[in-house]
């Protein structure tokens, strides 16, 4: 199998070593995007915002791999307060069409000033 990196255009390169997208085997394996923009700056205001950068940041890594957010077959999202469930669940909502991903959310700790971090897995069009 080969696989293939991937740097999305407007998102900061990462400073860890991992890549932010991989493709390989028909899938884009999405690595987990945190609410920074594109000067690689936390956005400022609370989940609703954060998510929306979040998922911004996401669109971006799919479209870097060929894909889309329909193409999206499974969500794993952490979020730092599960406290803030409803409204993050709330913005997510409008990220994505029926039938929506697999998803799992859970509770972790996350670098200072983040509230949301969110992987996918997504099929990609043949």
């Amino acid at each position: 199998m080969t696989r293939d990196a991937r740097q999305p255009e407007g998102l900061p390169r990462p400073t860890s070593p991992y890549s932010p997208v991989v493709v390989g085997a028909g899938l884009a394996f999405i690595s987990g995007q945190v609410a920074l923009d594109a000067s690689g700056r936390i956005v400022p205001g609370g989940i609703a915002e954060q998510t929306r950068q979040v998922l911004t940041n996401l669109r971006a890594c799919l479209e870097a791999a060929g894909a889309t957010m329909d193409d999206v077959v499974k969500v794993t999202a952490f979020l730092a307060d599960l406290g803030d469930f409803a409204a993050f669940n709330e913005e997510y909502a409008g990220h994505f069409a029926e039938p929506r991903p697999a998803r799992s959310t859970v509770e972790v700790g996350l670098a200072a000033g983040l509230l949301v971090e969110i992987e996918a897995v997504a099929v990609l069009p043949t």
